[in-house]
């Protein structure tokens, strides 16, 4: 068991060494790729660290671009991992310095992105471990329960939070998971600023692919 535990991570990681390039910003459906390949994608509430996750997993500053400004991605960011397979930063939901119609503009582009994207295999719903899962995460769950679309919890900032204070968390959040229908039962911890546990994240996405 521990043998195969260590070639996923492996692979994983071989994975993420990869050549990973940007592709474009949708700002509307018909942007889109096409669907020819596997695709993830990273979501959370404004300012949850997904930017910073994802330069993290793929060891470059500057892949995804972070802003101390809340709400600053405002469109459906694609990269391509290794010609295998779509990464996708989609807005941040929750709050964003900007006029309500262009929020509700990208909400929009969200929502009708989750529901129709047939080879979407998996979101990855960052969670700020300081915080746990907020009503508006509740939102996005339960648009992902509704278009059945697989999705997992990532916690983010873990250093941040004492040992304790994080288990509470993990308890508190598997409780709530088990209302939803699409929810994988798997949470995942992270630390984009000191690099934990980024690898075990890796080796999910290598198992979708």
């Amino acid at each position: 068991m521990e043998n195969n535990e260590n070639e996923r991570i492996k692979k994983g990681i071989e994975l993420f060494n990869k050549r990973c390039d940007f592709v474009l910003s949708v700002a509307s459906l018909k942007q889109l790729p096409l669907d020819d390949k596997t695709e993830i994608a990273f979501a959370g509430r404004s300012n949850v660290g997904k930017s910073s996750l994802i330069n993290a997993l793929f060891g470059q500053r500057k892949l995804a671009k972070t802003s101390s400004t809340p709400g600053r991605t405002q469109q459906l960011n694609y990269f391509n991992l290794n010609d295998k397979i779509y990464v996708v930063d989609l807005p941040g939901y929750g709050f964003a310095k900007a006029p309500k119609e262009i929020v509700k503009s990208w909400q929009k582009l969200i929502n009708t992105y989750l529901v129709g994207r047939a080879n979407l295999r998996r979101v990855f719903l960052l969670i700020d471990s300081r915080h746990g899962i907020k009503k508006v995460d509740e939102e996005i769950m339960e648009i992902l329960d509704t278009a059945a679309v697989t999705y997992q919890i990532v916690l983010t900032k873990i250093d941040k939070i004492s040992e304790k204070e994080l288990n509470k968390i993990i308890s508190d959040t598997k409780e709530k998971l088990s209302k939803h229908t699409a929810a994988h039962i798997n949470i995942l911890k992270t630390s984009s600023e000191k690099n934990l546990y980024l690898d075990e994240l890796k080796a999910e996405v290598f198992d979708l692919l």
